[in-house]
């Protein structure tokens, strides 16, 4: 178990780094090691250069344009597939009203063959031409 006694492990006097990223000494322990207060501050020195950032630039707006275009490309299919879709449907209403037309006809020659009134009708019969 412990004896209770506190030993702080900074203390005034140990050296320390002050905000510039310069080494000092503490003289005052109250300022340089207080509670909620950073004593090192980072200093980037990668920054990224005038060529790095252009290039980072162009390369966004090529990745933009090729997602638009490819986009645009998308659409221009569809557009293909809906146009034959709608060359199909016309085509097949075309036969549909045909087959209409040579039920009509089929019906009109199965009625007549069975009326009364064709039955009693006589063949027709070329007798000659016209001179």
């Amino acid at each position: 178990m412990r004896n209770g006694t506190y030993t702080a492990k900074r203390r005034a006097g140990q050296e320390w780094r002050n905000t510039s990223g310069a080494y000092g000494y503490s003289s005052d322990s109250g300022n340089a090691f207080s509670r909620n207060r950073n004593t090192v501050r980072f200093s980037g020195n990668g920054k990224l250069g005038k060529l790095a950032i252009f290039g980072t630039f162009f390369m966004m707006v090529f990745l933009l344009g090729f997602f638009y275009v490819s986009q645009s490309a998308k659409a221009t299919s569809y557009d293909y597939e809906i146009s034959a879709i709608e060359s199909e449907i016309s085509e097949l209403e075309a036969k549909k009203e045909d087959l209409a037309v040579e039920r009509a006809r089929l019906t009109s020659i199965a009625t007549s063959n069975s009326s009364k009134v064709a039955a009693a009708m006589e063949d027709a019969h070329a007798e000659g031409y016209a001179e």
